[in-house]
């Protein structure tokens, strides 16, 4: 998919990058046809910044009124969760029931489409929920909120353009081929708008953060290859879920 860079278009990108990742009550954007959704990934992280910077407003008001770290983390992962819908938890629990629930790619991908959850996705939710909470707070009692939380949500989302890129689809239908793959101009746009912008808001540490986030980003796209030889919505979420975690925990053992 072509990169626009005419002021108009890289606008409409943003509307349709917070539409399809958000649940923001924001005009609705009419699409010529499912393909403007890979156009539109370069500025998957734009979407991460907005959720993100909610949640750490409300973090620090919660850190402001006295309540303890934990449960400021618990209102800044509740804000993420109903900003995005949940879309990234419920792509990590298709992905945990599907791929270790199926015997081949085939029945991976069914149970992948089936909207009941097995053991897999509720074990796979708790522990990424789990760990996101602990390691919130763990970076809350740190001291910054807005940098790490920022950072975790631009490396994450690019994370998810970069696999998004490198693996063809897995399904001959549904969102995600239907909406293509970006090309290289929009996945380097991702990329190197999610590495400035936390460079610049965590100095240093940005380096472990991005490098985090490509070691997960790595992980999740060869286990993706291996169970179904590519990639779904389902295993996009996922990526963003995996990563953003291995960001956390980086960031929250070096602060």
């Amino acid at each position: 998919m072509a990169f626009r860079l005419d002021r108009w278009h890289l606008l409409r990108d943003v509307r349709v990058a917070l539409m399809l990742l958000t649940r923001l009550p924001l005009p609705p954007v009419e699409m010529e046809d499912q393909s403007e959704a890979a156009e539109a990934a370069w500025s998957f992280p734009l979407a991460g910044v907005a959720l993100a910077a909610i949640a750490g407003l409300i973090a620090n008001a919660a850190l402001a009124l006295d309540l303890p770290a934990g449960l400021a983390a618990g209102l800044a992962l509740a804000t993420l969760i109903i900003g995005s819908g949940a879309m990234h938890e419920d792509g990590l629990a298709d992905c945990a029931d599907g791929f270790w629930g199926g015997w081949d790619k085939a029945r991976r991908l069914e149970i992948m489409r089936d909207s009941r959850i097995g053991a897999y996705g509720v074990l796979a939710l708790i522990l990424i929920i789990g760990l996101r909470w602990g390691a919130y707070a763990a970076i809350f009692i740190a001291g910054p909120v807005f940098g790490p939380l920022i950072a975790a949500a631009l490396l994450s989302r690019a994370a998810m353009v970069t696999v998004m890129n490198a693996l063809p689809n897995a399904r001959a239908d549904g969102l995600s081929h239907g909406s293509g793959r970006p090309g290289a101009a929009n996945t380097w746009s991702a990329i190197g708008l999610a590495v400035v912008i936390s460079i610049l808001l965590l100095g240093w540490l940005s380096a472990l953060a991005i490098a985090a986030a490509l070691f997960a980003g790595l992980t999740c796209a060869q286990i993706a290859r291996a169970k179904i030889d590519g990639q779904t919505g389902d295993v996009l979420g996922a990526t963003q879920q995996i990563t953003e975690v291995a960001i956390l925990l980086v960031l929250a053992a070096s602060l």
